[in-house]
């Protein structure tokens, strides 16, 4: 039998909290994948693969509050916990995957092309795999056409996202990025709820039915903890605070010299034993000779 699905049983409360979740895990992504491009040496990767994880916990939180205002009638629903998390990994790694080309390779032609592709079939997967943990007394169904559109909307957001990262570095800059991503992987979750269908079983002998915020809160708690704790990390970076307030970085306390050199534009550091170049002093018209 068809069952009736309602993907807003709170009304308006969880769509606007999910798209707030995938707008903070985008700025904090695309704050870490500043940070990237500021050092040099072996701290590089860490700050991708940190800002892959956060870009990726907020998609999957993202999905999950979107998921609490989902319910179906006539039957209870619960979540096969490892296939859950098993989401939550490949957001992270095809994400790290797409952040990494484009961060090493540059956010232009191939590889932004590549790795907007494979982020966005990542966040798709995810997507559907987090549907595929969902248990209920039937199955889910879907619509091929809305489900290529997902994909489609899933991998122009992705690739718009990774764009940004490498390009975009400024903090106004990166807030418009992140609320740009929101509303792309927003989109791309309902997307793909339009294209589904619920087909029951039979009736359930369940004692309730409706929207199971009460067994997906749990857990959101640790993907929530950490997208804390990478914005702590954000907040008190002084590289990062420096580039937000326009300030030059070597002037500010804690920055390492490495990275003042390895700024774009900056002169190139005078070797050891150099001094710095001097102009001659002229003290009014005096000159050598008739010093």
């Amino acid at each position: 039998m068809q069952g009736t699905v309602d993907g807003f049983s709170y009304g308006a409360v969880t769509p606007v909290v999910a798209y707030l979740m995938a707008c903070i895990g985008g700025a904090l992504g695309l704050r870490c994948t500043s940070r990237y491009l500021l050092v040099t040496g072996s701290w590089r990767p860490a700050w991708l693969a940190l800002g892959a994880a956060a870009i990726g916990s907020g998609i999957w939180t993202m999905h999950f509050v979107a998921m609490m205002g989902f319910s179906i009638e006539g039957t209870a629903m619960h979540y096969d916990k490892p296939i859950t998390f098993a989401s939550l990994a490949l957001a992270i790694v095809m994400v790290g995957v797409g952040i990494f080309i484009v961060g090493y390779r540059g956010a232009t032609g191939t590889a932004l092309f590549t790795g907007g592709t494979i982020t966005g079939l990542g966040i798709a997967s995810m997507h559907y795999l987090g549907m595929a943990g969902v248990r209920f007394h039937g199955r889910f169904t879907y619509s091929t056409p809305t489900v290529a559109a997902s994909v489609v909307i899933a991998v122009v957001a992705a690739t718009v996202a990774l764009w940004a990262a490498g390009r975009v570095h400024g903090f106004p800059g990166s807030v418009g990025a992140s609320l740009v991503m929101g509303l792309a992987v927003s989109g791309m979750h309902y997307t793909g709820m339009a294209a589904l269908g619920v087909r029951l079983d039979g009736p359930s002998h369940a004692a309730a039915s409706g929207p199971e915020a009460s067994v997906l809160a749990p857990m959101l708690i640790g993907p929530l903890a950490f997208l804390l704790l990478v914005g702590a990390v954000v907040i008190f970076d002084p590289m990062l605070m420096a580039r937000a307030d326009r300030t030059p970085v070597e002037d500010k306390p804690g920055v390492p010299a490495a990275a003042v050199a390895a700024r774009p534009g900056r002169r190139p550091a005078l070797h050891e034993g150099q001094g710095p170049i001097r102009r001659p002093e002229h003290h009014g018209s005096r000159t050598p000779q008739n010093r």
